[in-house]
């Protein structure tokens, strides 16, 4: 998968324009976490089989940028959690998943919904 880094608190009012065009995926990580290199490992591993032109993925290293992940938790109402995904169509969250709830096919799913 060709993850675009969360890196700014701009990003996100760019990923909730981009949402109206495509659905937006946000894979939040914590590297000291063992299930969310697993979880980002089948993510990445379903991703070649299934592909994800369905909706563009962006990647937050949520150690290194802990404000992005408080703002992405007060802007689109949902609770923090790690390893979480968030799917974003038009500039709200329709699904959100953590830990080993985190499964590809739901997320597809959730974007042909």
């Amino acid at each position: 998968m060709e993850w675009e880094d969360l890196t700014t608190l701009s990003q996100i009012e760019e990923i909730q324009n981009l949402s109206n065009d495509i659905p937006v995926l946000i894979y939040k990580h914590s590297s000291r976490c063992s299930t969310s290199y697993m979880v980002l490992s089948r993510l990445e591993r379903n991703s070649k089989i299934e592909g994800h032109q369905y909706f563009k993925p962006f990647f937050l290293d949520l150690i290194a940028y802990r404000d992005i992940s408080n703002a992405i938790a007060a802007t689109f109402r949902i609770e923090h959690e790690s390893p979480q995904v968030l799917l974003i169509h038009k500039g709200q969250s329709i699904y959100t998943s953590s830990h080993l709830g985190i499964n590809y096919q739901d997320i597809l799913n959730a974007v042909k919904n």
